[in-house]
């Protein structure tokens, strides 16, 4: 092959490599998510309904039973999460109430 060719040949396979990688990060931003209330660590929390925090990552304690997270849609209410009593408590698909 010519060095012409080889360039050709080589732009295209970037190109093609460039594409595949483009649509598999597309493909993992649309899976559905939903929001799951109740299992963030303090400071890991997407958002919060109510209480005493706002908005991502300001949740002060784990579980925050207002605060939330996105997970993949049909997995919240299969989380777990333990309590510092060692209770455990299942995810929400809305702010826990008590």
């Amino acid at each position: 092959m010519s060095n012409a060719t080889n360039t050709v040949f080589l732009a295209a396979l970037a190109a093609l490599a460039g594409a595949t990688a483009l649509s598999q990060a597309a493909s993992a931003d649309d899976v559905k998510k939903e929001k799951c209330f109740g299992v963030t660590a303090a400071g890991k929390n997407d958002c919060a309904s109510t209480g005493n925090n706002s908005c991502a990552g300001t949740s002060k304690i784990d579980f925050d039973k207002g605060a939330w997270k996105y997970v993949p849609a049909g997995t919240c209410v299969t989380l777990q999460v333990t309590l510092p009593d060692g209770s455990k408590r299942p995810g929400s698909l809305t702010p826990v109430k008590s």
